[in-house]
């Protein structure tokens, strides 16, 4: 491997451009790795998001971030990082690729272990997975398993008859739905979910969900369940690439006892409104990186006919792989 044709350099406000042509052109970026999303946060983390050249062309690139600990992450501030290839690029040169960002990031940046979140399949234009053979190589070991509930959409299981008398249940009422009406009606229902069940919040605050909806307004839409002009439940979806991925769901009291999130999904899945996507993925259903499962809401959402999709995180030392 001739190493000096390839340099690595760090995102910032220079490459910006640059980053965001490749992660339109990558078969697996979607745009949750647009620099647009991924620095909404930055704030909150060390950014070190890499950029691989070879003779001065980008051939790939790693969203990432370094903690107080020098450990690296593909990318703590995204469900998914994982290295964004293009279409041409081969197993062995990806093996490369890790060679090359594994040493300048113990070299330079004196990075001690790497946790890395690869893309699940489904994100995936073609066949990516490249990176997981790279890490199995490295010895990786798998430290988080997040078991997320996925719909084939040309290719639908049928519901449960719990899930069909939920829906039946919900047909009484006169709900409306409605796309993109109104964010703070449903983030008040969504942080007293989060709050009350859990003690926690939603990762993003309205602000942010606000200006990320703005940047990416066909990316991210708000599908809410009104009765008696009242928000009582609603979902904010992703569509990412080929998936229309559940980000946040939430119901309130009134929403529970009249079941408009089985109004809701039963409307999204089975009307075909999305006949332009492949996947429909309600979203991890985990705690504790997987140790524990939800099994309340895991039966739900496979209630609907969704089954498994696996969110993987891998951990490696540097200096127990570099040659």
């Amino acid at each position: 491997m001739e190493l000096s044709k390839f340099t690595v350099e760090q995102l910032d406000y220079r490459y910006t451009d640059e980053w965001n042509d490749f992660v339109e052109k990558s078969k697996n970026a979607t745009f949750l790795h647009n620099a647009g999303y991924m620095h909404y946060h930055s704030d909150r983390f060390n950014d070190c998001s890499l950029i691989l050249k070879e003779d001065d062309k980008i051939v790939a690139l790693l969203p990432g971030n370094i903690d107080e600990n020098s450990v690296f992450y593909s990318h703590q501030g995204l469900t998914y990082g994982g290295l964004l290839i293009k279409n041409e690029t081969k197993l062995t040169e990806v093996l490369e690729y890790f060679e090359i960002l594994n040493r300048y990031l113990y070299n330079k940046k004196n990075v001690s272990k790497i946790i890395y979140k690869p893309i699940p399949y489904i994100y995936s234009e073609i066949p990516s997975q490249e990176d997981e053979y790279a890490l199995f190589r490295l010895g990786a070991k798998k430290i988080a398993c997040g078991a997320s509930s996925t719909i084939i959409l040309n290719k639908k299981i049928k519901m449960s008859s719990s899930r069909k008398k939920s829906i039946k249940k919900s047909q009484r009422y006169s709900f409306q739905i409605l796309t993109d009406f109104n964010y703070n009606d449903f983030w008040d229902i969504l942080k007293d979910n989060l709050g009350n069940r859990y003690d926690t919040h939603p990762v993003h605050t309205l602000d942010e969900i606000t200006m990320l909806k703005n940047r990416f307004p066909n990316q991210i839409k708000l599908f809410s369940i009104y009765l008696d002009d009242k928000c009582v439940a609603g979902a904010l979806l992703y569509f990412v690439g080929k998936v229309v991925h559940v980000q946040y769901i939430a119901s309130n009291d009134i929403g529970k006892q009249t079941s408009a999130l089985d109004y809701l999904f039963n409307y999204l899945i089975q009307d075909d409104i999305f006949s332009n996507m492949e996947y429909f993925d309600f979203g991890t259903s985990v705690e504790q990186n997987g140790y524990k499962l939800n099994e309340g809401l895991i039966f739900q959402k496979e209630g609907f006919g969704a089954r498994t999709v696996l969110y993987n995180q891998y951990e490696y030392y540097i200096h127990e792989v570099l040659r």
